[in-house]
């Protein structure tokens, strides 16, 4: 864009012109997502006026120019739809702009007049830096304004301005990942207040997203039966890693207090070794009988709940067919089943000749498994043919990365409004 650094309080009213140089409207205010640490916020788009006083929302990726005179867009659609502020996003300029701060270095009060927004390699914006003024209270006197770092002031992050209950809001609209990087950037206090107001099943989504040192920390705020139903609603080869992590005596305990039928796959899966097939696998994969059609299969993957990765492929099972009971025939990869006619019978399309995985497989053989036929799950198999699980390739990516890996997480993908407004 030619541009290094642009001041919003500037931008407020400048003629928008589509790619063909006809006028679209004028810019009103960015947009900027909040967030929970100290990294400056990225701005998601700007609130263009319509010649009708419609104001709409436009994504910087549609941004190809921005100069004194005029804010040019690209070639694309635009959603016409009429803007509404999320609760994980803050107005550059209507909300922004007069907020109260604290200088880091300083402690002194003081007030942002305007923001300067800044491009990043990866052709996003950020909110780089603030213009403030220090509030000393000298009469006849005003002090001069400073242009600071993002990180150089405090009072602006989604915890600072927002309570627990507009955390838990911001949240509700978040993928389990991020939520759980965020959550980790929390003190103390309010991640309890978090953790308290989520339910079950939403917090067994951020549980299976967090590093271990954040899980056991967690997981000891909660009560042992309030643990116990996380534990349920969580994947059972997650909550098989999160025992692994705990003392003996506080994994018994737990396992006891879970329901018998939620209960009994964790144990299988901790009779394993945690760097072996059995126990990287998930023992709920898709399965079918060789008598099910392919429109069954496919109604089957196309559950929202299933992760992709087990979404990719349906294993193939006489009856009885739940692990580890059914024998196993073979799998039917998801594209093959696309291309097959609904009618047909999934023993018609199953591969039988895909190598197996054995419970006992170490990490390294589990990985050249994948590499060698580029899949991105695959069958777990005992000596008497009983489908036991499937690994899947975040598995062992888990497994492969640092330990603290998820700490390092500290760029959370935003909520985007290009995806949801497309």
């Amino acid at each position: 864009m030619g541009i290094d650094r642009v001041f919003v309080a500037r931008l407020v009213g400048l003629a928008v012109f589509g790619p063909d140089g006809e006028r679209i409207g004028r810019v009103r205010d960015l947009v900027a997502s909040l967030r929970v640490d100290a990294n400056p916020p990225r701005v998601l788009g700007a609130v263009v006026e319509l010649a009708t006083r419609r104001r709409i929302f436009v994504p910087m990726l549609r941004v190809t120019a921005i100069d004194p005179a005029a804010v040019t867009l690209a070639t694309g659609s635009v959603s016409l739809r009429g803007f509404a502020q999320r609760p994980n996003e803050g107005l550059l300029v209507g909300q922004l702009l007069d907020a109260r701060v604290r200088l880091v270095d300083t402690g002194e009060e003081a007030v942002v007049v305007d923001a300067a927004i800044e491009p990043t390699r990866s052709r996003d914006w950020v909110v780089g830096r603030l213009a403030v003024r220090v509030r000393r209270h000298r009469l006849g006197r005003r002090e001069p304004v400073q242009v600071l770092p993002w990180r150089a002031v405090t009072g602006l992050s989604l915890t600072d301005r927002q309570g627990t209950e507009g955390l838990l809001a911001v949240f509700e609209s978040m993928r389990p990942a991020d939520v759980a990087a965020a959550l980790s950037e929390l003190p103390e206090k309010r991640q309890h207040e978090v953790v308290d107001g989520l339910d079950d099943e939403r917090l067994a989504d951020v549980f299976e997203e967090l590093s271990e040192a954040d899980q056991r920390a967690l997981l000891a705020h909660l009560s042992p039966e309030r643990a116990a139903d996380v534990l349920e609603a969580m994947a059972p080869d997650d909550a098989a890693d999160l025992l692994h992590e705990l003392p003996d005596a506080e994994s018994d305990a737990l396992l006891a207090l879970m329901e018998p039928e939620e209960s009994e796959p964790v144990r299988r899966l901790m009779s394993y070794s945690p760097h072996t097939a059995g126990g990287l696998m998930t023992p709920e994969p898709v399965i079918l009988r060789p008598d099910a059609t392919v429109a069954e299969a496919l109604a089957r993957i196309r559950n929202p709940d299933i992760p992709p990765a087990l979404a990719s492929m349906v294993f193939v099972c006489r009856p009885p067919s739940e692990t580890p009971t059914g024998r196993y025939l073979g799998c039917a990869h998801a594209q093959r089943l696309l291309r097959a006619a609904p009618f047909e019978l999934v023993a018609g399309v199953v591969d039988t000749e895909l190598a197996r995985l054995s419970p006992d497989a170490t990490l390294g053989e589990v990985t050249r498994y994948f590499a060698a036929y580029n899949l991105v799950a695959g069958p777990v198999v005992d000596a008497e043919d009983h489908l036991l699980g499937a690994v899947t390739v975040d598995d062992v990516l888990d497994h492969l990365l640092p330990p603290d890996w998820r700490d390092r997480l500290t760029e959370p993908d935003d909520m985007t409004r290009e995806a949801s407004d497309a």
